[in-house]
């Protein structure tokens, strides 16, 4: 889940964050962190993805929601 980091100097490809709202901004952070993605990635191996999140996970993170790790453009 190594992120797609060629463009990181393209101010276009940031220009969503001028209409982010706290949440989006959060998650923009979150989905980038590397201890993140790496959890993320256990649930995946573990095929636990539709199960709910481990208890130390959400306490971790403070999430409830499922999802892919993927961007959100608006």
């Amino acid at each position: 889940m190594r992120p797609d980091t060629s463009r990181w100097r393209a101010s276009s490809f940031y220009d969503f964050i001028d209409r982010a709202g706290v949440d989006d901004l959060a998650w923009e952070c979150l989905r980038r962190n590397r201890d993140y993605q790496n959890d993320y990635a256990r649930l995946r191996r573990n095929k636990a993805l539709d199960l709910p999140v481990p208890e130390e996970m959400e306490t971790r993170w403070g999430l409830r929601f499922r999802g892919p790790a993927a961007p959100v453009r608006l």
